[in-house]
């Protein structure tokens, strides 16, 4: 079993690198690594801006924070998947 990025079944997977669900997990890790820059910049640009609104500023961090939840998981997958590594 290969550890995934996902939480849901346990992130738990065939260890399989070509079955369809490991080819999924990597599609899903890739977006929401996408996702993460995606945020980052948009919060760099709403922190720089003085004027910027509370909701803004308050939105900006919240959205950061499930992003590094979402990085944090994929690098602990991919640590796992790491030969050596295996649980």
């Amino acid at each position: 079993m290969a550890v995934t990025s996902w939480s849901v079944c346990g992130g738990r997977i065939p260890s399989s690198e070509e079955s369809r669900l490991s080819r999924l997990a990597d599609d899903l890790e890739a977006a929401q690594l996408d996702s993460g820059e995606q945020v980052l910049t948009g919060a760099r640009s709403v922190l720089a801006d003085t004027e910027a609104g509370e909701r803004a500023v308050r939105f900006a961090p919240t959205r950061a924070v499930e992003c590094l939840g979402d990085v944090l998981r994929v690098a602990v997958s991919r640590g796992a998947r790491t030969p050596g590594n295996e649980q």
